[in-house]
């Protein structure tokens, strides 16, 4: 392989473009070990389902996808993703977790199997991010109690018991490439056992273009529970908490906003 151009930095990892000796084109990310986000990918795609790239290689430090060559977002192309995306989920997961080590952006997360989702949540996605984000000074002792009172009534906010979706984790707008030819691409998996109101929360969190046409397609493909609006707050904290471990002071706002919209439910 003949790295042709390099595409900046991510995290801990650099990013580049390179040519396969049969003349492909791929896309390579170095200064890591990769191996969970192969695993998520290659998981994610099994389902036939969603789109995700080809894993080519990983092994040491450097993990090799096939490239994607991007377009624009179309209706059409939201709502095929909705549906896909619905088909996805329903392709379910053995329990909550995965066999494979957790990570999001540079941070590891616990993905040791469970079979109860807010406790899954509670233990496995918000007590460690808040700990984190406490003991790196960027969150006060009331801002604590207000996601513990959160985190204690998880079980009444949790909205009707499902079984576990399989998702991609940390499917934030960024992490959908909308392809010339394949409609959307998802890149960047946490994936693993999970809620699926979780992905649709993360599509909400930074605007994913035409959510409403994937919203929509959707829930004609799988409906959900009611009062599932009311509970985007609460699917967004984890990402939020990750956000404020990682950048401080410039997500707090937004985090203690959606505590506070959650246990208004």
């Amino acid at each position: 392989m003949r790295i042709v151009s390099d595409l900046g930095r991510s995290h801990r990892w650099t990013l580049h473009r390179g040519v396969l000796p049969d003349g492909r084109r791929v896309f390579v990310k170095r200064g890591a070990d990769f191996a969970s986000e192969a695993a998520g990918l290659r998981w994610l795609g099994e389902a036939g389902a969603v789109a995700v790239p080809e894993v080519i290689e990983c092994g040491g430090d450097r993990l090799v996808l096939e490239w994607i060559d991007e377009g624009a977002p179309s209706d059409e192309a939201a709502e095929r993703f909705g549906r896909d995306l619905a088909r996805l989920h329903r392709a379910g997961a053995e329990s909550y977790g995965a066999p494979w080590p957790g990570w999001i952006a540079e941070l590891p997360m616990d993905n040791t199997p469970a079979d109860d989702w807010p406790e899954f949540y509670a233990e496995q996605r918000l007590r460690p991010f808040l700990r984190l984000a406490r003991d790196r000074g960027h969150l006060s002792g009331s801002d604590v109690r207000l996601l513990e009172s959160v985190i204690d009534e998880l079980p009444e906010l949790a909205g009707p018991p499902e079984p576990p979706s399989r998702i991609h984790g940390d499917l934030w707008s960024g992490n959908v490439l909308w392809s010339r030819d394949r409609g959307a691409v998802l890149i960047d998996p946490a994936a693993h056992g999970g809620h699926r109101e979780t992905d649709l929360a993360m599509l909400a969190l930074f605007g994913a273009p035409r959510l409403d046409r994937i919203l929509g397609a959707y829930r004609e493909e799988a409906p959900l529970a009611d009062g599932w609006r009311a509970r985007v707050p609460l699917h967004q904290l984890h990402p939020l908490l990750v956000h404020v471990c990682l950048f401080g002071e410039a997500y707090r706002g937004s985090l203690l906003e959606a505590a506070g919209r959650a246990l208004a439910r």
